[in-house]
């Protein structure tokens, strides 16, 4: 059986089981967050003195529920043995999203990973770096948390140094990696910084208090006050995580001289309109307005880019060729100069072949969303192709996709 057929299976189901994954992580973050920012103080007496530092009633599925926390579990409910722990998801996220990354990337580094006209180096050594970017940045973030995080305004301190640090790292991946490559490297980066948090902090302390509270031992409150920390860091990088994943589907996006801009303001707008539904839960608990200003601020910087990247009103000249027929030998010599490299009789990359005027006329719309609408085709543009060869197909394609 052929192995490229296998490894798109392979493409298939882990690109599957990680948006499972990701979507029970995620929601399960979002979830615990708007729990948390949504508790109040609980209204009755025996509550107080049961221990419940805050409850909430939520109705949902026809039924009512009645959420308590308890920041140190009560003496007179002794814990369950069958505590639910939430580490599946994140876990299995990150392992499903790792193959993938190894079956696209990592096992086809020299044409994914490396543009050659970012930066020329061998597939091995793209491959290095790009497992070096995953690990050092957890480091970093890791170390910054660690020595500033508890400090006097350390939440401050933190998000700032994380922020110019994440500038920074997509800066550089932008400048060593092809632009799709950057973009979904930058992503992954972040998300096995959240991964790391649940392995290495979260999960551990909430361990060792249930140890401790098994035991009769007191209770260290730093293990909850790291565990919270990193859950918040957490789902503040969830959609930036998602839009950098998203956004290496749009060519053009990717493909512009300041692209590590481009992704920058993606991810700093996702950061705003997620801090924009935390605030809200806890301004609706306080009794206060619902604070909009961030989600604002984040889609006017999503607008912004959207007007920034547009392309510029075509001249009299541009709009005068637009109207002129264009010839299938015209569209035929762009698709052998530019595609047939990799679509041909010998090299059918994901079963096209494109060296015929029977085979171009079939895959006709195919051509137009790969090299006209995403502009994802050519791979990193490796063929070099214009954009008034894009407009060229574009108009051939709207115009019936003759082969003749």
């Amino acid at each position: 059986m052929d192995v490229s057929y296998l490894i798109d299976w392979a493409n298939l189901l882990l690109r599957w089981a990680h948006v499972i994954t990701a979507i029970a992580w995620i929601g399960a973050s979002f979830y615990f967050v708007m729990l948390d920012n949504s508790l109040s103080a609980p209204t009755h007496g025996d509550l107080k003195q049961k221990g419940v530092d805050g409850e909430m009633w939520a109705v949902h599925g026809g039924g009512f529920y009645h959420s308590n926390k308890y920041m140190v579990a009560p003496k007179w409910l002794p814990l369950p043995e069958n505590l639910h722990w939430s580490y599946w998801e994140s876990y299995s996220t990150w392992l499903t999203g790792f193959g993938l990354f190894t079956v696209l990337y990592l096992f086809n580094a020299g044409t994914f990973l490396v543009d050659k006209s970012v930066y020329d180096w061998s597939p091995g050594a793209a491959i290095a770096a790009a497992l070096g970017f995953l690990a050092a940045f957890w480091l970093i973030y890791d170390a910054i948390c660690r020595t500033l995080g508890q400090k006097k305004n350390g939440d401050a301190i933190v998000g700032a140094c994380v922020f110019v640090f994440v500038i920074f790292a997509s800066w550089l991946a932008c400048q060593l990696f092809a632009g799709r490559a950057a973009f979904l490297l930058v992503g992954a980066m972040l998300a096995t910084t959240m991964s790391a948090n649940v392995f290495f902090w979260i999960i551990p302390g909430q361990r060792t208090v249930v140890a401790q509270l098994r035991a009769g031992q007191p209770v260290d409150p730093i293990h909850g006050q790291r565990g919270k920390q990193r859950s918040v860091h957490n789902t503040y990088f969830t959609l930036p995580v998602l839009i950098a994943m998203l956004s290496n589907h749009y060519g053009w996006l990717y493909q512009g001289t300041n692209n590590w801009l481009v992704l920058v303001l993606l991810m700093l707008a996702g950061a705003l309109i997620r801090h924009s539904f935390v605030s809200r839960h806890k301004a609706h608990v306080l009794g206060k307005r619902t604070p909009w200003e961030h989600a604002v601020v984040g889609t006017l910087a999503l607008a912004g880019l959207a007007l920034w990247l547009a392309p510029p009103p075509r001249s009299e000249a541009t709009l005068a060729a637009a109207k002129a027929p264009v010839s299938f030998a015209q569209v035929q010599a762009v698709i052998e100069q530019r595609c047939t490299l990799c679509h041909n009789a010998q090299v059918q990359n994901k079963n096209v072949a494109l060296h015929t005027p029977e085979l171009i006329r079939s895959h006709a719309q195919a051509v137009y969303q790969q090299a006209v609408v995403q502009k994802l085709m050519p791979l990193n543009n490796a063929t070099q192709i214009t954009e008034a060869e894009r407009d060229l197909l574009r108009r051939w394609f709207e115009a019936g996709a003759q082969a003749q």
